[in-house]
């Protein structure tokens, strides 16, 4: 990866360099001997890589959910069926088609949500933004 490309990517070049030996299926031990350092500081360095993906993942959650035309606020302890019920709801009035049937929108949120689920019930504040094009974005606000 050239140099322009890894200070766009938000990553330090070393954390580059780490993630690409990795991902060719090199162990923390090789990376670590190949690069002259310990395999516990490509660990640290891996793993600080990973937050910064996750962090900018998470923005582009919330800048997605940001334009959606219907954004729901899901308190704790609201259960699966009545968020179904209400994104529906919220779709309906805002003169949305979901690209989703009841079935394939319940799974589409577990899918998301099944960190922060208890059963039937949600356990953690969530936030669901519905596109123009009918998506469903799920973001849980941590």
């Amino acid at each position: 990866m050239d140099s322009d490309a890894v200070e766009a990517s938000g990553l330090t070049e070393r954390q580059v360099e780490v993630l690409e030996l990795r991902e060719r299926g090199l162990t923390q031990r090789e990376v670590a001997d190949r690069l002259g350092t310990t395999a516990s500081n490509v660990s640290r360095v891996e793993g600080a890589a990973e937050r910064n993906i996750r962090k900018a993942r998470r923005t582009l959650e919330v800048a997605r959910l940001v334009r959606a035309p219907v954004a729901i606020e899901v308190a704790p302890g609201t259960a699966f069926d009545d968020l179904v019920d209400t994104v529906y709801e919220r779709a309906d009035d805002a003169g949305l088609k979901l690209e989703y049937c009841v079935p394939e929108l319940y799974s589409h949120l577990y899918t998301h949500l099944e960190e922060v689920a208890d059963g039937n019930q949600i356990r953690a504040p969530v936030e669901v933004g519905l596109t123009t094009d009918g998506d469903v974005d799920v973001y849980v606000v941590e």
